[in-house]
């Protein structure tokens, strides 16, 4: 999960939603560099997009505010 991801595309919308994901609901793929957690955090635009995926809720929202986006947690 070290893939790089161009945030620039959205620079319109500041707004981000943090929500976490099973990883048994990931792909294959996914789920392989999931290290065996259960559980990561999915970084989303308004329309559900995963924009990034990180280990940890506080990790996403560092990464968010990093990008200049405001976070906000779904439950």
């Amino acid at each position: 999960m070290d893939t790089k991801f161009d945030f620039d595309k959205y620079l319109g919308d500041r707004q981000v939603y943090i929500r976490s994901v099973r990883v048994e609901d990931l792909p294959d793929e996914l789920r392989k560099e999931a290290a065996g957690a259960s559980e990561v955090y999915a970084v989303c635009t308004e329309e559900g997009e995963q924009l990034a995926l990180v280990g940890s809720r506080s990790l996403a929202f560092i990464l968010a505010r990093q990008n200049d986006f405001s976070p906000v947690s779904v439950h």
